[in-house]
């Protein structure tokens, strides 16, 4: 296991937990933190124990978006230098979004700026009541640009439009109203809400959820023609897949299939 600064990581009961570990600074990005949760979501991916992986913050809050000391820096920033540094959370945002095991939002405080678009990029996340949510880039002179796709896909143009532009907090009612989490509970019930989605997951087949996540990603761009093709075909290679066989022989045989301990 690596021995991370920023980040905690744990692997047990089929899931990997990465947990933001500066909740002095209410779990704020950095660079460090940035590049040690992109090593550790890697780390995850291929980990053969990890089928779930589950992302929370230390202390009072999910996380803050980035710290003063990483907006001090980048005030002396060229426009070039200001997009490289840009690309980190991007990049981190792109691999999150692209993985194929399922991604649990355990919003365990406040969510600002980049944090919602942790929040976004979890198939699922669960909020505690007392968590709050807000884009209040424009108040500072730039906007949302980053994490805009992302959190664009989740809640949808309408939504943003009012968010977006008036920065304004808001609770986790709201946030689930517009599709940002998908369920909210006391904070004392957030671990078990959390537990309950992990293994709900975990009976799942491994292979059928990567696919499925693909399939979410892809075809609602596709041309009509194109999905039909690509719907069928995948349809017919998973149900001839070992995988697909097991389950589908599971389901008749009145089982459980093998992927479920």
């Amino acid at each position: 296991m690596v021995d991370y600064k920023t980040i905690q990581v744990s692997v047990s009961g089929g899931a990997a937990r990465i947990t933001l570990n500066r909740p002095e600074v209410h779990n704020a990005f950095n660079d460090e933190l940035l590049h040690e949760l992109t090593d550790a979501v890697r780390h995850a991916m291929r980990n053969g124990d990890a089928r779930v992986l589950v992302i929370t913050g230390n202390g009072k809050s999910f996380c803050a978006g980035a710290d003063l000391g990483w907006m001090r820096s980048v005030l002396d920033y060229t426009v070039e230098q200001n997009k490289k540094d840009a690309a980190t959370l991007v990049d981190l945002l792109d691999l999150m979004e692209s993985c194929p095991k399922p991604l649990v939002g355990r919003i365990n405080g406040a969510a600002v700026g980049g944090g919602v678009g942790l929040t976004a990029v979890c198939d699922i996340a669960i909020a505690s009541s007392e968590a709050k949510f807000g884009f209040g880039e424009v108040k500072l002179g730039i906007i949302p640009a980053m994490i805009s796709p992302y959190v664009l896909r989740k809640i949808g143009r309408g939504q943003a439009r009012e968010l977006f532009l008036t920065g304004d907090r808001f609770d986790a009612g709201r946030a689930r109203e517009i599709g940002l989490v998908s369920e909210v509970v006391p904070p004392e019930n957030l671990d078990n809400a959390v537990n309950a989605k992990v293994a709900a997951l975990l009976t799942s087949a491994p292979g059928a959820l990567a696919e499925a996540k693909k399939l979410i990603r892809t075809v609602p761009d596709m041309e009509a023609s194109l999905a039909r093709e690509y719907t069928l075909s995948k349809i017919a290679e998973l149900r001839a897949s070992p995988e697909g066989q097991e389950g589908m022989r599971a389901f008749l045989e009145k089982r459980k299939p093998e992927w479920v301990k």
